[in-house]
């Protein structure tokens, strides 16, 4: 049970009436309100989905089939879900074309780019983990983080409600951030 049901759900209600774009500036502001998360909250699996900005990221994880993210405990993360027939599985991050998905979004949107993902997303599987929970001061708040392994990323998380976070993905060469919410998937327990 959580104390303050009446803010959590004007929080979500944000959440849904900007799911179709926000100004990243008015992300940023709503970011920046919301409470700071422990890392042990953060332990699951969510499903995930992108709060577009504006960001040359907006809907290119949902075009590639992203399902989420699972957090097994502070050392073994797995950062990138996709959906597959037998369920979300993960995929090592670090084989991605970051620069072209960064530098070059027109290409990483195109229907070459989705069918060649396709064709190759066997090979990208891990089982291994590829980042890590920590706490981080951010935006003078310390919350929990997801720290890559072997990218320049870290992922930033803020409390929507108890089973809803909102991310801020912090990727050095992204002139702003990319946000993306996430919510708890209770039927991995």
């Amino acid at each position: 049970m959580t104390a303050f049901p009446a803010a959590e759900r004007r929080r979500e209600s944000w959440i849904r009436a900007h799911g179709d774009g926000v100004a990243v500036d008015e992300a940023l502001d709503f970011f920046d309100g919301l409470p700071e998360v422990p890392t042990d909250d953060l332990l699951g699996r969510w499903r995930g989905s992108g709060l577009p900005t504006g960001s040359p990221l907006d809907g290119l994880l949902e075009a590639y089939g992203w399902y989420g993210k699972e957090f097994l405990d502070a050392e073994r993360v797995h950062p990138l879900l996709f959906r597959t027939r037998s369920g979300p599985r993960p995929i090592n991050p670090a084989l991605l074309p970051l620069s072209v998905l960064r530098d070059r979004p027109a290409v990483a949107h195109s229907r070459a780019a989705r069918a060649a993902f396709s064709v190759v997303r066997l090979a990208l599987r891990t089982a291994r983990p590829t980042a890590r929970l920590r706490t981080v001061r951010h935006r003078g708040v310390d919350t929990a983080a997801m720290v890559y392994d072997a990218l320049p990323i870290i992922d930033v998380f803020r409390r929507v409600s108890a089973d809803q976070l909102l991310g801020l993905m912090d990727m050095r060469g992204l002139p702003a951030p990319f946000f993306f919410a996430l919510r708890r998937d209770l039927s991995a327990r």
